[in-house]
């Protein structure tokens, strides 16, 4: 099961895959990732941007397909992912599962995504301003989102 949670917001939803959309504030360049849920996690399995820039370059590998850049996300399965959100892009995260998509909330701080057999049990992993978070490379100074072996995950759309 995939469970989305902030603040009093909490969305399950019975699917093995899910897809994440965002728009990145600097560049207005759409972002996209394909997700699997397994037992280890939530592992990245497929990515795509439509531009480069503003320190969102796409990995060595990367293909450039009908106008995007493709690749594999070099990334093993994260128990947990956090998403955090500026604001600045007019828009925010979207969560397409199973034929249906899902606008999730801004504003009420980050957003956790995990996997479990019961969503009313978030994971317990540590909020994502501690080391060993993942944050997208549309964030100044931060790591590069394509660095394996880490344990979590944080991306920030600014």
């Amino acid at each position: 099961m995939l469970c989305v949670a902030s603040g009093a917001f909490l969305l399950s939803l019975a699917t093995a895959d899910f897809m994440l959309e965002w728009t990145h504030s600097v560049e207005r360049t759409a972002w996209w990732e394909r997700w699997q849920v397994t037992d280890a996690g939530l592992a990245p399995v497929a990515a795509r941007i439509t531009a480069s820039g503003a320190g969102m370059e796409p990995p060595p590998d990367a293909v450039l397909r009908d106008g995007a850049w493709e690749y594999t996300p070099r990334l093993s399965p994260q128990r947990d992912v956090w998403l955090g959100a500026s604001g600045a892009t007019g828009g925010g995260w979207r969560l397409c599962a199973d034929g249906r998509c899902h606008d999730l909330p801004e504003g009420g701080g980050p957003l956790h995504l995990w996997s479990a057999p019961d969503c009313a049990q978030p994971s317990g992993d540590p909020q994502p301003d501690q080391k060993g978070h993942r944050t997208d490379a549309g964030d100044a100074g931060q790591p590069d989102p394509h660095e394996p072996g880490k344990a979590t995950q944080t991306l920030t759309h600014q």
